[in-house]
């Protein structure tokens, strides 16, 4: 590289904030695919699922964190462990907090975490969903933002219009080390696409059923294989884990009229992702108390 040509960044970011934050939403917009699963629910997201934005002067590795929250399961805790490892990982660290709800002690919780990290890792307040509100709550919001701790920069955002997104990439690749491209052009996200499916099959799952589902649910895929003589069409084989008897009834629905209806919104967005024909062949489970077991954890992949 000459000396007159610009420094290539590149480097780690990631969103925390409480759940349903919007840090999913605003990792799929930056990276422009949709890579982590966003629901009206929170806790959706459990894997660091990384997203890479590609530019000509860095590359943006985006590492989308489960919503800190104080654990009331073996699962809570582990959950909380993905979010404190992924902190001591990357090289800037963007704050979260919607524009239409109220700084509170979730928030706070959070914050008094960061503290301890922003020493080493800059972090940079930011204020989601803009296209919610008006500009003066969008001004109050971000007062009392900068009320909450000593942030390296502030910025409003809005991932569902745009609203100073490039902005915010230029804010976090401003903060990463020099260096050359850590993954090749093109490549959207390390995670396996097993992963990314089960993901898709569980936010799925998870539109519209009542809030103590969003915990118990757990996807696995079984097999993922070319359909026999049809090189257009994938055969998905997967199975939505839940806890009790009473759940499954939920996601079956009354003649199983509502996993017929998670199957084909699932189906959509896996073809989507995988740019293949897929058929999903989907089935509930019960795996009693998993939340609470460390076999059943690690067989479900936490």
């Amino acid at each position: 590289m000459s000396e007159d040509a610009p420094e290539h960044r590149s480097g780690f970011a990631c969103f925390v904030g409480r759940p349903n934050a919007g840090k999913s939403t605003l990792t799929n917009a930056l990276v422009g695919t949709k890579i982590a699963i966003t629901s009206s629910k929170p806790q959706t997201t459990r894997h660091a699922i990384r997203g890479i934005v590609h530019r000509d002067d860095a590359q943006l590795v985006l590492v989308d964190t489960p919503g800190l929250h104080r654990p009331r399961t073996l699962l809570g805790q582990r959950l909380n462990d993905v979010v404190h490892t992924t902190w001591a990982e990357v090289d800037v660290i963007g704050f979260c907090v919607p524009v239409n709800e109220t700084i509170g002690p979730g928030d706070r919780f959070i914050v008094n975490e960061l503290r301890n990290v922003a020493e080493r890792t800059p972090v940079i307040g930011i204020v989601t969903k803009t296209d919610l509100a008006t500009p003066e709550q969008v001004a109050k919001q971000l007062l009392a933002l900068e009320q909450l701790m000593d942030f390296a920069e502030l910025v409003p955002v809005s991932a569902q219009d745009g609203f100073q997104l490039s902005t915010l990439s230029d804010l976090l690749v401003q903060r990463l080390p020099e260096g050359p491209q850590l993954y090749p052009d093109g490549e959207l996200t390390e995670e396996p696409e097993q992963a990314l499916v089960a993901e898709l099959i569980r936010e799925a799952a998870l539109e519209g059923v009542r809030d103590e589902l969003p915990h118990s649910i757990a996807v696995t895929i079984d097999e993922m294989l070319p359909h026999e003589g049809r090189e257009d069409l994938l055969d998905v084989y997967a199975v939505v884990h839940v806890e009790r008897q009473s759940q499954k009834a939920i996601v079956l629905g009354r003649g199983g009229e509502r996993l017929k209806q998670v199957g084909q919104q699932a189906r959509r967005h896996i073809e989507a992702l995988l740019g293949s024909r897929i058929y999903l062949d989907l089935h509930v489970k019960v795996t009693k108390e998993w939340q609470r077991d460390p076999k059943q954890l690690r067989k479900l992949g936490y």
